[in-house]
């Protein structure tokens, strides 16, 4: 499971290679350099005694957005009891139907798993994400997200030598964000398949760094 991810390897100040829309306009990047330097650019599991909130992209109105979102899915109107901060691709239709309706991508440039951490040498990708929109006792509305995880190959495969079911996030290429964002496109078995395949090629151009 994927419990850390971040942007840049220290205070964010720029947007990294090929950054992923809407990252690419000033009030975004902005925004994203105040959270990275707040942060240490680390994305981190949200709790009520440290409400980090991290970057997330979706698309609302036609476009897409960046909003900070809880990092732990929320059911109902509180954080979901049960472990809610990965899902597996495999589970989408099954235990988490109704979020999987409502997609995002998390910004990234490098994850770690198994203490070791995975990039593409500077470019940004997009992690699969699903979401929940909740209200908090005083009426706050509260954006939250589950990272999608999906069967660990090429070098993430490596780092879980002995695990039985070696897991890694959902990466997708550029060609297949619109599709995952667009809220129009219902989440079904065609759009788990094509995104796991689509994620292949990437997934396997991770590296140790």
């Amino acid at each position: 499971m994927c419990a850390q991810y971040g942007l840049g390897g220290g205070p964010y100040v720029e947007p990294p290679d090929t950054p992923i829309p809407p990252l690419d306009e000033r009030e975004s990047a902005e925004r994203v350099a105040e959270w990275a330097a707040q942060r240490d650019g680390t994305a981190r599991i949200t709790g009520r005694n440290a409400r980090n909130l991290n970057p997330l992209i979706h698309e609302v109105d036609g476009r897409r957005r960046l909003d900070l979102a809880w990092w732990w899915l929320w059911k109902g109107n509180a954080p979901a009891r049960f472990s809610a901060f990965n899902s597996r691709d495999d589970a989408l239709l099954r235990s988490w139907r109704t979020p999987f309706q409502h997609r995002a991508l998390l910004p990234a440039s490098w994850y770690v798993e198994k203490g070791v951490r995975f990039d593409l040498g500077g470019p940004m990708f997009g992690i699969a994400a699903i979401t929940a929109r909740s209200h908090e006792a005083d009426g706050e509305e509260i954006l939250s997200y589950s990272l999608v995880t999906r069967r660990a190959v090429g070098p993430p495969l490596d780092a879980h030598a002995g695990d039985g079911e070696p897991r890694m996030p959902l990466i997708l290429p550029a060609e297949m964000h619109d599709d995952w964002l667009d809220p129009g496109r219902a989440g079904d078995q065609d759009l788990v398949d094509r995104a796991v395949l689509a994620s292949e090629e990437i997934s396997r151009s991770l590296r140790r760094s």
